[in-house]
């Protein structure tokens, strides 16, 4: 699509009367309103102003690019104006502001138009096309200048001579502007200063030039210029520099004069793990859809479980109105833990691993096929089933409608393909899933209430077990799923085996660190006392560093100690409402918090002895 298909001669205004910043939005707000390219002109005015609040788009060079992405955009559209004696527009290099693009962009944008409204903001880099723009007379110069410039989208790679490789990420929060004006004005420089640079654009059309494993390991340093979160985690161990998107228009050879010189922080990553490998192409993986529902869902469950579990300090029944030791906090306390954040719990599941596989177009089916899983009786493995369903159905809804007229782009995300994946979604959880998989449920139950103590010291012995051999990988996450799927159908004794399982390694560590000095070097006794508090905030992580250096005696000294402990957790009669928390919430702990306590204890003092037996003595 050419820019000039979304700016034309009637929104196009070169002798704009405003004198203020807030003037001139609205008076190019009603430019789009005359032309017929809004639905609500307030509601878009206050997003233009909503977004002003984030950082001002008065990027300089006299320019300024308000901009909004909203429902209140009938079609989307630009609208140029030019103000002769300048607005003081609060500007990033503080100079006063003569030319305006004010870009309109709708909800159900398709990429064609997104894509063309980010060129605009490219050619504007341009100081040919500002200084045309500041002399031009009429309407149809404006659109001769612009159209002459507006050339294909490039691959973000500029290369250079030096041996020195610079990768770049831009992001704003709406996607529109100020990320491809930053990645340009990079580019540029880069070209200047003879430095090879590829820059990936987080746009509204998503990422564009995703770096790729291979370049991020050859590159001398990362640039970030961002305002909204980016994909971080795969820069660890290199060195990063980190600024707001404006730095990225602003000063880009500063910024790559730094990079030249590594001279940002080596980013250490959050925890969080990396995703899989990324090599430009889409990705795909049941473990990766699983964990991106996983960690979505768990602020529901944490939260609301230990809503619920507080409420039972007050009784066991102190939530229900007709029984004697009914308590009014407690039964709020209830309801807003059990009838709604554990409401949320299977359809936030369903809904993010929808759209882990689908992107956007996957989350309404998803968390639909999750709330008929939940109303169903099909609970959390239901809920898995209905993400994946709808995630893939969402996919071959594409590939089938792919072959549509242009035209008809931008009702698929907004039309086709909710309403055909929630239908097709729904009339297979109603008459397919539900009711074999609420049996399955109550069987499974049925076998966990009937175990007998030995059976559930074993179950226990397992869960603890898993909890550690990876210590925050695939079998953890296993467990810690089955835990609170388990949560989920009413059975509480498996998470707290789980739980004490996640404890024990980070805290084994820290008391053979503790008493057995001799067998670490200094800096893992530094890291040790870290550990203490790791164990304590079931962070089963904190212990990853030692594993990694000494494997074959950490891991199954952890091993041991977790299973000790998920299998005393289970003797002692144990349960756990709440899904997180370690320490924090081992007085909500059912049966005896004080014999819980003793079997995270038993499991530590397990794994520090044995690591305190295996490991070598070290030399500083």
């Amino acid at each position: 699509m050419r820019i000039t298909e979304l700016l034309t001669k009637d929104t196009i205004k070169l002798n704009l009367q405003s004198t203020s910043k807030n003037t001139v939005i609205s008076e190019l707000v009603e430019v789009l309103n005359q032309a017929d390219k809004l639905v609500d002109k307030n509601a878009y005015e206050q997003a233009v102003l909503n977004r002003e609040q984030q950082s001002t788009t008065g990027i300089g060079d006299g320019i300024a690019i308000p901009h909004a992405k909203t429902n209140a955009v009938k079609s989307p559209a630009i609208v140029f104006g030019r103000s002769n004696e300048g607005i003081d527009y609060e500007a990033l290099d503080g100079q006063p502001s003569f030319l305006f693009f004010m870009i309109a962009a709708s909800e159900g944008a398709n990429n064609t138009h997104l894509e063309a409204l980010s060129k605009l903001s490219s050619i504007l880099m341009k100081k040919e096309v500002r200084e045309q723009l500041l002399v031009v007379s009429t309407a149809e110069e404006v659109l001769a200048i612009i159209d002459k410039h507006d050339e294909q989208e490039d691959e973000g790679i500029v290369t250079g001579t030096s041996n020195h490789k610079i990768l770049a990420v831009t992001a704003c929060p709406t996607g529109i502007a100020h990320t491809y004006m930053a990645a340009d004005s990079l580019k540029e420089k880069a070209k200047e200063m003879n430095v090879s640079l590829k820059v990936e654009t987080n746009g509204s059309g998503g990422a564009k030039n995703v770096l790729t494993d291979a370049e991020i390991e050859e590159a001398t340093a990362i640039i970030v210029a961002a305002d909204k979160k980016v994909e971080m985690e795969r820069f660890k161990g290199k060195h990063v520099i980190i600024v707001p998107v404006a730095e990225g228009i602003r000063k880009p050879q500063e910024l790559i004069e730094r990079a030249l010189k590594q001279d940002g922080s080596i980013y250490k990553g959050n925890g969080e793990g990396k995703k899989e490998s990324n090599d430009g192409s889409e990705k795909t993986g049941f473990y990766k859809h699983l964990m991106n529902g996983v960690s979505n869902m768990l602020p529901f469950v944490v939260g609301g479980g230990i809503l619920i579990a507080l409420s039972f300090l007050f009784g066991i029944h102190s939530s229900d109105p007709n029984h004697e030791s009914y308590n009014a906090f407690a039964a709020a306390l209830n309801t807003i833990g059990g009838g709604n954040a554990f409401g949320l719990m299977i359809p936030v599941l369903a809904g993010f691993i929808a759209l882990s596989i689908a992107d956007r177009p996957g989350l309404a089916p998803g968390m639909v096929g999750g709330f008929l899983a939940a109303q169903g009786g099909a609970g959390f493995l239901g809920g898995l089933i209905a993400g994946f369903l709808a995630g893939y159905i969402v996919v071959l809804l594409k590939k089938a409608l792919s072959g549509l007229p242009a035209s008809l782009e931008g009702i698929k995300p907004v039309l086709l393909y909710p309403v055909l994946s929630i239908f097709s979604v729904g009339m297979i959880m109603h008459f397919v899933i539900n009711k074999p998989v609420s049996a399955l449920n109550v069987q499974i139950s049925e076998l966990l209430g009937s175990l007998g103590t030995g059976n559930l010291v074993l179950l226990g012995l397992l869960l603890g077990g898993m909890m550690a051999i990876d210590m925050g990988g695939p079998i953890n996450k296993a467990a810690f799923t089955f835990g609170i799927a388990m949560i989920d159908a009413g059975n509480f004794a498996p998470h707290a085996a789980v739980m004490a399982g996640g404890m024990v390694p980070p805290l084994g560590i820290a008391l053979a660190t503790t008493f057995f000095k001799g067998k670490f070097t200094k800096r893992e006794r530094e890291a040790g006392v870290t550990c203490y508090i790791m164990g304590a905030s079931f962070i089963t992580e904190g212990a990853i560093p030692f594993a990694a250096s000494d494997p074959a005696r950490v891991i199954p000294s952890v091993v041991a100690g977790s299973a000790v402990a998920g299998a005393l957790a289970m003797f002692f009669g144990n349960g756990l409402r709440a899904p997180h928390g370690g320490a924090f919430v081992i007085p909500l702990v059912e049966g005896n918090p004080l014999l819980y306590l003793v079997a995270i204890l038993i499991g530590a003092i397990v794994t520090a002895i044995m690591l305190g037996i295996l490991k070598k003595p070290v030399s500083e």
